[in-house]
Order: C-alpha cells, then structure tokens, then sequence
C-alpha cells in the first residue's frame, strides 16, 4: 500500500498502463475534524465507486455498472 500525505487543494494522480497516460486525479476538497472530501476526476471508462458499492456490484453478478465511470473528465 502507497500511503501518501496530502494538503487541502493538493492532488494525487493515477497513471494507466501506457506510461504517463492519467487514468485517475484525486484532489483533497476539505479536511473538518476526521473527515477529508476527495474529490474524483476520470475518464467515462474508468469506473470509481465506494468500495461497499463496488463489493455489492460484484455480489449481484453486475459487471456492466462497474464500467460506468460516474465522474468527469481527467484535466
């Protein structure tokens, strides 16, 4: 596991399998007590879900809904 220490505003990204190509951008929104926002930018392709969601998608034999990417574009 990658553990990483990130500032409000700063980001992190994820690179795809063709090098330097971004599959992934996530920003810290807000840091309040022990609760921090991220927010999730990726292409239609990549599907990012919560991991309690992803985990009942796979249950229910639903491996379509996990290719729907529900965030926007990589900037």
């Amino acid at each position: 596991m990658l553990v990483l220490s990130r500032k409000r505003r700063e980001v992190v990204v994820v690179g795809g399998p063709k090098g330097f190509e971004l599959m992934l951008k996530v920003t810290v929104l807000d840091i309040a007590g022990g609760t921090v926002r991220l927010g999730f930018e990726a292409g239609p392709d990549v599907p990012v879900h919560r991991l309690e969601v992803w985990e009942k998608l796979l249950a229910e034999g639903k491996p379509d809904s996990l290719a729907k990417g529900p965030v926007g574009p990589v900037g």
